[in-house]
């Protein structure tokens, strides 16, 4: 499959922070999912990825260009959700699509408000009337209404409802049945990503811990339960991240079926991304 965004040994640095050496790639026809704590560096990668904040170092090349020297050509195709509001509070939805069908080559009038009516957005209401929730909505109206091959999303899914959340990953999923497109989706709500992402990039600190197959992670990681003084009797270099607690450890194994094999008197069970990232955060490194 051909990447339709790849990052290169990407770097950015602050006073208090570095992003330092991301590599990872969003194949066409799939959703890559963007994890981390707060502050790991995801919302600094996506600006890095638009070109909106100088990279110290790498490479991103989107479709197959560089985002800064070819910017024009491939921003016409890249549909953005970010977190905030990008759209003045005294607009009104009529106001974002008279403004963005002289932005797009490709804006769709009626597609923009075919998604107004599915998300029982008014035109007339200002902006700033609007709940975060309607804010969002209209914010992924605008990002689909000009048909992009690449959808990034910071949050999208923040403050809507589990229903409103359902239809967004619904649009999501029919979104990739386009070979040609592909979505970077970050999130807080890993339950969303567990359902429609096909790859997961995990950062840490601004560095990236994995960037994986999501099945691939699912059927192979797990977490290993015993008491702690059980956990002392084991070998710590089987494990990759250990949580130890007054009466319990939890032990973050790379490869669950090799470790039910050696260690088959203890409890080991699937680890979900929430759990992944709780061990990284949280755990010792061993």
């Amino acid at each position: 499959m051909k990447s339709i965004l790849e990052l290169k040994g990407v770097c950015k640095d602050y006073p208090s922070f570095s992003l330092r050496n991301i590599s990872f790639a969003v194949e066409q026809g799939s959703i890559m999912g963007l994890i981390g704590e707060n502050g790991a560096g995801k919302t600094t990668t996506i600006l890095l990825v638009l070109n909106e904040i100088q990279r110290g170092g790498g490479s991103i090349r989107i479709f197959g260009k560089d985002n800064i020297k070819d910017e024009i050509s491939v921003k016409e195709q890249i549909g953005v959700v970010l977190d905030d509001n990008c759209f003045s509070g005294e607009f009104r939805a009529k106001d974002v699509n008279a403004i963005l069908k002289r932005v797009y080559k490709t804006w769709d009038r009626d597609l923009f408000y075919r998604y107004l009516s599915d998300f029982s957005l008014t035109d007339e209401k200002k902006i700033k009337e609007y709940s975060k929730g309607m804010r969002m909505k209209l914010n992924i109206a605008a990002a689909f209404a000009h048909r992009p091959r690449l959808l990034i999303l910071d949050e999208a899914t923040s403050g809507l409802d589990p229903v409103m959340r359902s239809d967004i990953l619904d649009l999501l999923l029919d979104f990739i049945q386009n070979e040609n497109c592909g979505v970077l989706f970050s999130s807080h709500i890993t339950s969303d990503l567990e359902r429609v992402a096909d790859s997961i990039t995990y950062l840490h600190e601004g560095r990236v811990v994995f960037s994986r197959d999501k099945d691939e992670m699912e059927e192979q990681m797990g977490i290993l339960k015993c008491g702690a003084s059980q956990f002392d009797r084991l070998n710590s270099s089987d494990f990759l991240r250990v949580r130890r607690g007054a009466a319990e450890c939890e032990a973050l194994v790379a490869d669950r079926a090799a470790a039910k094999n050696k260690y088959s008197n203890f409890v080991i069970d699937p680890a979900s991304l929430d759990e992944i990232m709780l061990l990284y955060a949280k755990g010792e490194k061993q």
